[in-house]
């Protein structure tokens, strides 16, 4: 804002040549059309390009093994303390490996929600980040495999620690099929 009150746009400037030669014009941009250019999936890999392989252990195009975008964001997270409460109260719960798993199902109409807790117990803040990167990322790899929405909290126990994400995987895999929470093709 200028002070006079009078209100100003920002306007961002770049040189675009449309042909080779030592003429150049100047093109400016606002910036609703930067932003509009700026927006799209991050993760769409460019047309004509392979597929990366998917580092889990099918093996195969990451296109082949998931018709749904594997989404895991901030709604789909447990945040409050009583609801974590809530669930290691009323819900069940298993202890598999490098974690614990409590579950409280839900109706079907809902969605599912994970929450992670990693104690001093197993380590200093990078351990503990770690772990929780792990939880979380198989979760959203496996979410669509569940049988029905449930509320999940994961508890890393100190053996996690030093472990990659296929040996966290393998114990997320089992604990879910020993609850039965997995879909019946997938058990």
């Amino acid at each position: 804002m200028r002070p006079d009150g009078v209100r100003t746009e920002l306007i961002y400037e770049t040189t675009i040549s449309t042909f080779e030669g030592p003429a150049e014009t100047a093109a400016w941009f606002s910036r609703p059309q930067l932003e509009q250019e700026r927006t799209g999936y991050p993760g769409q890999s460019p047309p004509g390009r392979a597929q990366a392989l998917n580092p889990g252990i099918t093996g195969r195009p990451m296109a082949a093994t998931t018709p749904q975008r594997l989404l895991f964001n901030r709604a789909a997270h447990i945040k409050q303390g009583r609801d974590f409460a809530r669930v290691r109260r009323v819900g069940e719960r298993l202890v598999i490996g490098c974690l614990i798993a409590n579950w409280q199902r839900l109706p079907e109409h809902s969605a599912s929600h994970l929450g992670v807790i990693t104690s001093g117990r197993i380590g200093g803040a990078v351990v503990r980040n770690r772990a929780r990167r792990l939880m979380r990322e198989t979760f959203r790899l496996h979410q669509h495999d569940l049988a029905g929405p449930v509320d999940l909290v994961l508890v890393a126990r100190p053996s996690i620690v030093g472990k990659g994400f296929a040996q966290v995987e393998r114990d997320f895999l089992t604990t879910l099929r020993k609850a039965r929470l997995l879909k019946s093709s997938g058990a």
